[in-house]
């Protein structure tokens, strides 16, 4: 037996390193043909504050016109984003949220601006802006609220987020201008109310009318509405056959808004009752 004549044996690791060095060529080329299209892998994050200020540079605007700056709110809130996103336990973080939600809000965006607003309350309910956010919320409803004929979904929503302004924030700064729009809101909701029951008074629908009375009376009193509604409800009494009610109101008109509008006509019914 020859033992010593079989031909000698490959080298084992020759054909893995013909593979790695196959693969080290692919993956160079790959580089090489997306090198010049896609950015690197990693970029450098400026740090917060850089980006913090740049965020206000854009919100000043390019003055195109003289008076008229040109705001790039969309390229502020993702300067805003990124500080939010790379830094989230920055001081900057936190006023980076309120800068976003005032930019969606000076943009006219009410819903994403409300949304930013609601959240910063819901996540930090201790910090010092809070009653700011509450205001605000109630601005993005006021600022959509349509004309006093039309449906008042957005007053009464507006309504709610002042309520809790005054309620959670008695002594806040924002508070005082919050308690002078709800008085705004309460009115125009009493106006809207009171408008509902001439609607119905026309069309001689004197209890459907009454109750709307009733409610600008009992629900919005001292708005400057009462004698008004006290006369018109006298008449919806008058014509349900409830001849003494109707009375006792006119009188009540008389005697306690004798300057309104409301008094003479009052007075004119007193005298055609007796």
């Amino acid at each position: 037996m020859n033992r010593h004549c079989s031909a000698p044996q490959r080298p084992p690791h020759r054909r893995g390193g013909l593979r790695t060095a196959l693969l080290a060529l692919a993956v160079g080329v790959l580089a090489l043909a997306c090198g010049k299209d896609e950015p690197p892998l990693f970029t450098d994050v400026p740090p917060a504050e850089e980006l913090y200020e740049k965020g206000l540079k854009i919100l000043e605007g390019e003055r195109v016109y003289i008076f008229f700056p040109t705001i790039k709110y969309d390229d502020a809130i993702e300067t805003f984003q990124t500080i939010i996103d790379n830094y989230p336990y920055h001081a900057l973080a936190i006023q980076a949220e309120l800068q976003i939600a005032d930019a969606y809000f000076e943009d006219e965006r009410y819903d994403e601006a409300l949304s930013y607003y609601r959240s910063f309350s819901d996540l930090h309910p201790q910090h010092e802006r809070v009653p700011y956010t509450v205001l605000r919320s109630a601005l993005c409803h006021y600022r959509q609220i349509r004309s006093i004929d039309r449906d008042q979904t957005a007053t009464r929503e507006a309504q709610v987020h002042l309520e809790r302004l005054i309620r959670n924030h008695p002594y806040a700064e924002e508070t005082r201008e919050g308690e002078t729009l709800l008085r705004e809101l309460r009115t125009r909701l009493s106006r809207n109310i009171m408008q509902l029951g001439d609607f119905y008074l026309k069309r001689d629908e004197f209890q459907a009318a009454a109750e709307r009375y009733r409610t600008v009376l009992n629900v919005y009193p001292g708005l400057g509405l009462d004698a008004e509604g006290l006369y018109k409800l006298g008449i919806c009494y008058e014509n349900m056959m409830r001849k003494d009610e109707a009375r006792r109101l006119f009188h009540v008109v008389v005697a306690n808004y004798p300057n309104s509008d409301v008094a003479r006509l009052a007075s004119e019914r007193i005298a055609a009752s007796n």
